[in-house]
């Protein structure tokens, strides 16, 4: 069946670094305003063309077809469970400047497989980009569950950040979620997916 590879390997690989630099530059530039407009380039980016037939040396090539874009829009946890859903939900949190909030729930993710003796230097990563009050990638919790956080953080256990990965998580799931299954970039790769699916 048609459909894109992704893969993980550094995107200066792939074939069109102009194409790339220049789309990157939209995205960061205009932000929201040509996000979904010039997909093609996103795209180019992001995965080796199709017509071109680029093929990767990476073990690690996702097909990414229809069928599992659909299911992205079944749940956000069947979104995160996609290693390219992540990364297309990023992109379009970054056209709303909310990014922080996925980069937060992946590193809490990271952080439940740390192992024991490395807590505490995560823990206070973690705490200092997305917690404290200054933080540079500050979260949106209230003042109760940052404090709370904060205690937990100075003696880690793998659970330390939990209730402010949930908080975070429902977060998206009300209010990021739905906008994107309505976004240009979500619509916009289903129906490429499937026009290349039906050729």
């Amino acid at each position: 069946m048609p459909g894109f590879f992704f893969s993980h390997n550094n995107m200066t690989e792939l074939n069109g670094k102009e194409d790339c630099k220049l789309a990157e530059g939209k995205v960061h530039k205009k932000k929201q305003k040509t996000f979904g407009a010039d997909l093609k380039s996103y795209l180019k980016c992001m995965v080796p063309h199709i017509e071109s037939g680029i093929k990767t040396s990476s073990s690690r090539n996702v097909m990414l077809s229809a069928e599992e874009v659909i299911q992205w829009s079944q749940s956000l946890e069947k979104l995160l469970a996609s290693q390219s859903g992540q990364g297309v939900f990023r992109e379009f949190l970054k056209s709303e400047y909310s990014e922080e909030n996925i980069e937060f729930w992946l590193a809490c993710e990271d952080y439940k497989k740390t192992k024991s003796d490395r807590l505490h230097g995560k823990a206070e990563r973690i705490y200092e980009e997305f917690v404290q009050s200054d933080a540079i990638k500050q979260i949106n919790i209230d003042y109760q569950m940052r404090e709370a956080t904060a205690k937990k953080a100075q003696d880690p256990t793998h659970s330390s950040f939990d209730e402010a990965q949930k908080t975070v998580y429902v977060l998206m799931e009300r209010d990021s979620y739905p906008r994107f299954l309505k976004s240009k970039s979500y619509l916009n790769l289903l129906n490429q997916l499937q026009t290349n699916t039906s050729k």
